[in-house]
């Protein structure tokens, strides 16, 4: 017998809604607690800046039940997306759970050795509450608190007239239009918003980044949809994976050369089709070095405007300002009327209580996280969306169902405690000394091993299908409606008073 239980949903972005419709369809009392005025996470309209669209197909951008309309592009738009969110959360009930303009400002283990955690509230007046909860999912995700960037002579830059603000507030082009805009950062969003500078009439643009990063369009030769070269199983397995045996070292080894030639005429692919030379924007990093979640997709457009100088391109930081231009950490001067600090966002559980965050972040940064959804030293919670992949959606959806079941003591495969910590301990080292470039983000990217995360997740659950087979299981993407006939054969059960 599984008691139901009180959870608290933390964040209504995709993780959130995944973790409210797994929980409440395994027959749970849930509660979505969310600071913002609306849904979405980073597609609340809100926190989308123009022209925004997804990295991922829609096919691959989903949940497991729901796909997105058909009338819908590859690549959905902000607006569509939050559509479909909004649409999820109505179908199913998931709504009506929302606690909309509500912060969680602290949270403590319960008073008298009960289960669970005591969580303070505070709504959109400022007014605190405390209220108890079973279990706590949290799921603010890697995208919540947007990184601050403080140089010297801001007030200065200010006093001229100058703007300053996070990519997340650029939200309207008119912002750009007659103005000298500078852009801080390498990622798609960075790229993004230069390119709608341009087109929303900027005087001048400046994209300013740190140096050349590989960057992958939607069609690799203008023909081959990326998916079915960098999400196919076939290419993952060229990366050397975690916990390989010996036989699978060696065989590595052996096609070592095959491997290194495919990585090489992909660049020379890139190269050519982005004319990255001409752009002066050939990185240095080897393609697969750095293959994470940090790999952005090519805004189309950008390196056209960065060949012909509609878009300056400056490597380096801002060091500092000086009246209304912005000094380089090359030494450069640039005029500007507005920065846009592209530059992320900070990850942490500022919520959590100082003792636990020691138990769930190491010192340089990495999470101690078993199968990334949960540590064995915080009782009675679990982290969906922390997985982060180009498959976010997916990747919340699997990790939602894996920790209902986690919580309930329901996978075929429960971990004990010294399980979870020794394979935390294995995959720790993995990121640090196997593949650095898998430590990015905290060590919370699932890229370029999606398969292999989802086998895990999937044996975990007790799915009695769970492959594909044949040819459609190396070469074609994941496929959400594939997880959910796997997910869907697994033992079926459901809490009872």
């Amino acid at each position: 017998m599984v008691s139901p239980k009180h959870v608290c949903v933390i964040g209504a972005g995709v993780s959130g809604l995944a973790a409210a419709k797994a929980f409440f369809a395994r027959g749970h009392r849930v509660t979505i607690v969310e600071r913002s005025a609306d849904l979405g996470g980073v597609w609340e309209p809100a926190r989308s800046y123009p022209e925004v669209q997804t990295q991922s197909p829609k096919e691959l951008y989903r949940y497991t039940d729901r796909a997105m309309p058909q009338d819908y592009p590859e690549w959905p738009t902000g607006p569509q997306v939050h559509a479909y969110l909004t649409d999820y959360a109505r179908s199913f009930g998931v709504d009506r759970m929302l606690r909309l303009n509500t912060a969680v400002a602290g949270m403590a283990r319960r008073a008298g050795g009960k289960p669970g955690w005591t969580l303070t509230l505070k709504d959109g007046s400022g007014v605190a509450t405390t209220e108890d909860f079973d279990f706590v999912a949290v799921c603010t995700g890697q995208f919540n608190e947007p990184r601050e960037l403080s140089c010297p002579g801001e007030e200065g830059f200010l006093a001229k007239g100058g703007q300053i603000l996070h990519s997340s507030k650029y939200n309207d082009p008119s912002l750009a239009k007659g103005r000298r805009v500078v852009v801080l950062g390498g990622s798609k969003s960075a790229t993004d918003i230069a390119v709608n500078a341009v087109k929303a009439g900027a005087r001048e643009v400046t994209i300013v980044m740190r140096e050349p990063v590989w960057r992958i369009p939607y069609f690799i030769g203008g023909l081959v949809n990326f998916k079915r070269i960098l999400y196919i199983r076939a290419q993952e397995q060229m990366f050397p994976g975690w916990g390989a045996s010996a036989m699978a070292r060696i065989a590595h080894r052996v096609a070592a050369p095959l491997v290194w030639a495919n990585w090489r005429g992909l660049e020379s692919l890139l190269k050519a089709q982005l004319k990255l030379r001409a752009c002066g924007m050939v990185p240095k990093e080897r393609i697969e070095d750095g293959v994470n979640c940090s790999v952005p997709i090519a805004t189309p457009d950008f390196y056209p405007m960065v060949a012909d100088g509609r878009i300056k391109a400056v490597f380096g930081s801002f060091d500092h300002y000086e009246g209304d231009t912005i000094l380089m950490s090359g030494g450069e001067h640039v005029a500007a009327d507005i920065a846009v600090l592209a530059i992320g966002y900070k990850l942490g559980v500022p919520f959590l209580p100082a003792a636990y965050q020691e138990k769930l972040i190491d010192a340089d940064g990495q999470y101690r996280l078993y199968r990334l959804i949960a540590n064995p030293d915080l009782p009675d919670m679990g982290f969906v969306g922390f997985n982060s992949s180009f498959c976010t959606v997916l990747c919340a959806d699997l990790a939602a169902n894996w920790l209902v079941r986690y919580a309930d003591g329901q996978l075929a495969r429960q971990p004990t405690a010294k399980q979870m910590r020794d394979n935390i301990e294995m995959m720790l080292h993995f990121k640090r000394v196997e593949r650095p470039a898998a430590g990015v983000y905290g060590g919370l990217c699932v890229a370029p091993y999606h398969y292999r995360h989802f086998d895990e997740l999937i044996a975990d659950i007790g799915a009695k299908e769970h492959k594909r087979g044949g040819l459609a299981e190396r070469f074609l993407p994941p496929d959400a409606d594939a997880y959910a006939r796997f997910l869907a054969s697994a033992p079926d059960y459901r809490a009872a008073a």
